[in-house]
């Protein structure tokens, strides 16, 4: 089968690729540590969303994307450069962040965080991969699944995880009686690839808004359907415009229409066509960036920002503001404040006391990303004025 050039098809295939390599590798390591399991079973297995959790969804748009096959829905969000880009912003934030370990102790006015030394998973969640992985990876499915999951393969004598590996999300099923938002109610189970996992060795996030490919649907929708026209505009060399038939005996609709594509296909290869007395050719006088709907496209990327909530200046979509390249220089601040609430997720989640002692806090080094902005060189505002004269 071909695949139509153009960079953003070309990417989501090599990402394909690699997340296909990616799942084999997990479902090879779980093989090994459950033999009896049946992991590799050759049963089709459908994915499908919690029961209840989007049981009012009825647009054939939502079912397209938010109950769409493995990694399809994705893909398909991915495409659109807006959602990509603030996707690997915030990734590339939360991935980059260390993992500090603090034990906290009442002072008689404020509860205090004591440094501890890590525990080994802090620095490397996964053995066979790095942090900035597993948690890039998480934050993903945060974003565009509303949950993530962490599969516990080693533990200490203690009891508490030594080691995870990151389940993505498109491969787990999540169970239960009723769920509100998108945790359940009473007892649940889940399974990774069809096969049952003890639910004391799964660590489940719980994202602090509704999935991406669910609230989104319109919005990515409509991206798609605007790119789709601006794709068909730009594959059309020659000028919009009609044929007029301006004499001799009225042509068929089937002869208009095989007149008009051989019209198309000569100017295709050539710049100089001709036209006999019969017919008259009109181009079009309609502004090419109306064509290109150049100002929906712009409004939807501001749109695709919101859902994404990320700040429009960083996506580059208009923002109608003051934040422009000037006092770019806060950006970096920005992101750390959009990204805000999957990393409390994840701080929360991996302070539970399932995982750490109770007593004791998991933080991700957010000051590690703000020392990084404040070493960032700064501008001037005189000499960016001079430049942009």
């Amino acid at each position: 089968m071909a695949i139509p050039a153009g960079d953003g098809v070309l990417e989501a295939v090599e990402t394909r690729i690699l997340y296909l390599r990616m799942v084999l590798a997990i479902l090879r390591r779980l093989e090994a540590e459950l033999p009896l399991m049946g992991l590799f079973s050759k049963k089709v297995v459908e994915v499908k969303a919690s029961e209840g959790a989007h049981g009012s969804i009825s647009s054939a748009g939502a079912a397209s994307l938010a109950f769409a096959s493995v990694g399809a829905g994705r893909a398909r969000a991915m495409q659109i450069p807006t959602v990509s880009r603030a996707r690997d912003l915030l990734s590339s934030l939360v991935g980059s962040l260390p993992i500090r370990h603090y034990g906290t102790q009442w002072n008689g006015e404020d509860l205090e965080e004591i440094p501890l030394p890590p525990e080994s998973w802090m620095l490397r969640p996964d053995p066979n991969t790095t942090r900035s992985h597993i948690l890039s990876w998480t934050f993903d499915d945060l974003l565009f699944h509303g949950k993530a999951y962490w599969y516990v393969t080693s533990r200490y004598s203690t009891g508490f995880p030594s080691s995870f590996m990151w389940f993505p999300c498109d491969l787990v099923t999540f169970e239960a009686e009723q769920i509100v938002g998108n945790v359940p109610i009473g007892p649940y189970t889940i399974a990774f690839n069809g096969v049952p996992i003890p639910i004391r060795d799964v660590v489940v996030f719980y994202g602090p808004n509704d999935p991406v490919l669910l609230d989104g649907i319109r919005a990515i929708r409509t991206a798609e359907r605007l790119d789709r026209a601006a794709e068909r505009f730009a594959n059309t060399p020659a000028a919009f415009g009609w044929l007029r038939q301006t004499a001799g005996e009225p042509m068929s609709g089937d002869e208009l229409a095989d007149l008009a594509a051989a019209w198309a296909a000569a100017r295709d290869d050539n710049a100089i066509a001709a036209l006999n007395e019969f017919v008259e050719w009109n181009e079009s006088q309609m502004d090419p960036t109306r064509l290109q709907l150049l100002e929906a496209r712009q409004h939807q990327a501001l749109e695709l920002a919101r859902v994404m909530n990320v700040s429009p200046f960083l996506v580059g979509a208009p923002t109608g503001s003051s934040m422009t390249y000037q006092n770019a220089m806060m950006a970096q601040a920005q992101l750390a404040i959009d990204a805000g609430p999957y990393i409390d997720v994840i701080e929360q989640t991996l302070s539970a006391d399932s995982v750490t002692p109770r007593g004791h806090l998991v933080r991700l080094d957010r000051s590690v990303w703000l020392e990084h902005q404040q070493e960032a060189p700064t501008l001037d505002p005189a000499a960016t004025e001079e430049a942009n004269r």
